[in-house]
């Protein structure tokens, strides 16, 4: 499959900026191109996603590793317009969401397992910070297996993880008991335009060997280079308090985001609704 091994480098090099050797015999190049090719799309057509294909597609996604088979993610649809529009309302920074024909939840649901040893009469020890982390992390591999799935199909897809901005009122808005927490949303639906593949950080920064290292940041720099030549900012965070910089690229966004304190309510949101965090 030459053409699907070129199109593979082409996306890896414009993502990491390396060429990597692609066996053109190796089998699942179909797939491998398309994770190579992903692409955020927020923009949608006016297209409804059918609830079959809905019903197969959250299928997949729970059709995903889960530790311990304990099976402690959860996916709430929303497809009603004044819900997904309420949502938006609480997201003003993000308007593409209105456009989606559905938003999808990625729940944390660790109160199942309580349940089940209540049912079973067993005693339940393990109400500690593992069954938090179990279930966010089963939560977030059902969420990822999920946008292989919509792609693969042609959905487009935009996870936004800033609905925890709002954790309390989400849960409420949805009605979600204690020990069951939204880890993050997606918008879902047909894309109206193609998208642009976003440029990472380079393997020689991310990927270890035997043990880890901790790389020259210098890389850090060449990477703020290479992704402000493919996808430059369009505006500066908050230049009132940073002032304006002549070169703005990621390390200094990222800087500037984390500058300010940032979802400090989350744990509390979370210890109140049951998790205990020690």
């Amino acid at each position: 499959m030459p053409d699907l091994a070129s199109a593979i480098q082409a996306a890896l090099a414009e993502r990491f900026g390396e060429r990597l050797e692609i066996d053109s015999e190796l089998q699942g190049l179909d797939e491998i191109a398309r994770i190579a090719g992903h692409r955020v799309h927020r923009r949608y057509l006016p297209r409804d996603i059918s609830p079959h294909l809905m019903r197969l597609l959250c299928a997949c996604a729970l059709s995903a590793p889960s530790k311990s088979d304990l099976q402690q993610a959860d996916i709430l649809v929303v497809r009603k317009k004044e819900k997904i529009h309420a949502i938006a309302d609480l997201l003003p920074d993000m308007p593409w969401l209105r456009e989606a024909p559905v938003f999808l939840f990625f729940l944390a649901n660790a109160r199942r397992l309580v349940k089940i040893s209540t049912m079973r009469r067993k005693p339940f020890p393990n109400d500690h910070l593992d069954l938090f982390f179990n279930a966010t992390i089963d939560a977030a591999i059902v969420l990822t297996t999920l946008l292989r799935a919509a792609e693969a199909v042609g959905l487009g897809c935009c996870p936004i993880s800033v609905i925890r901005d709002h954790a309390a009122t989400i849960s409420k808005m949805l009605a979600l008991p204690e020990k069951v927490i939204p880890i993050a949303g997606m918008c879902l639906g047909w894309p109206a335009e193609e998208g642009g593949i976003t440029p990472r950080l380079s393997l020689n920064t991310t990927v270890h060997q035997e043990r880890f290292v901790e790389k020259d940041f210098s890389e850090i720099d060449a990477y703020d280079r290479r992704r402000a030549a493919i996808r430059p900012y369009r505006n500066q965070r908050d230049p009132e308090h940073f002032g304006h910089q002549e070169f703005y690229g990621w390390s200094e966004d990222k800087a500037r985001q984390y500058a300010v304190p940032l979802r400090a309510d989350f744990g509390a949101f979370v210890r109140a609704k049951a998790f205990n965090l020690d």
